[in-house]
């Protein structure tokens, strides 16, 4: 099982928190980054991304100063952040500081999860207080570019070896309609027979199939339930 550690970019850019804004940017910009740690020491503070950076008063992009209608939603704390953002010289006015984490030996998939339900590009990754590296979107699609075709490829049991893991993988799933008279394996073909219920379902056990070591080819010679029903 694929952990942070292992697709992890140990050697990160970083800044101070008393860093200015504009080496950020620059850094950003020379290495093709979109995002930098914060670090006092080895102890992760923060993060800056480019988010951080989009209103700004360099640029012009800062916050307009709303009517005064609006004024009246909002407090006067959320304004004055507003401003120390767009104006800031240094890191630490800028900086996101709840920064979400994970360990090393944090799997790959609840990675994934994180990153998808935070709607984040990167997590860094820490030992303790330390960072040790950082895992973005990108680490996780080089790890499938460079998967090794032996991990799907290795040898099974045979032919009924084969078929029992698809059996079992079947099992586990809540979608799966298939039993155990609907699968054959020959000389590493699988072929599912009967039918099936969902266009989803069919794609879903085909796809469950072939990512089971062993298997050279799947064959599907299913119908769907409403033309199995229908038949005369």
């Amino acid at each position: 099982m694929l952990t942070a550690k292992d697709v992890m970019t140990a050697k990160v850019f970083t800044v101070a928190p008393d860093d200015t804004v504009r080496n950020v940017a620059t850094i950003l910009t020379t290495h093709g980054v979109s995002a930098v740690p914060v670090v006092d020491g080895d102890r992760l503070v923060g993060i800056v991304s480019e988010g951080d950076l989009m209103r700004r008063a360099e640029l012009g992009t800062a916050a307009r100063p709303r009517s005064w209608w609006l004024d009246l939603f909002t407090d006067s704390a959320t304004t004055a952040a507003d401003y120390t953002k767009a104006h800031a010289r240094h890191v630490d006015a800028v900086m996101t500081k709840n920064v979400v984490t994970v360990a090393d030996d944090t799997p790959l998939a609840d990675i994934a999860n994180l990153l998808e339900k935070r709607r984040i590009k990167r997590v860094p990754v820490v030992r303790g207080d330390k960072l040790v590296g950082i895992v973005s979107r990108a680490n996780l699609i080089r790890a499938l570019a460079t998967a090794r075709d032996s991990q799907l490829a290795a040898t099974a049991a045979g032919d009924s070896g084969i078929r029992e893991e698809i059996l079992g993988k079947l099992r586990r799933e809540p979608w799966a309609s298939v039993g155990a008279w609907d699968v054959t394996v020959t000389d590493g073909t699988v072929a599912f027979w009967g039918r099936y219920r969902t266009e989803e379902e069919q794609e879903a056990s085909r796809v469950l199939a072939e990512n089971t070591a062993g298997v050279r080819a799947v064959e599907d010679h299913r119908i769907p339930v409403e033309v199995y029903y229908g038949a005369t």
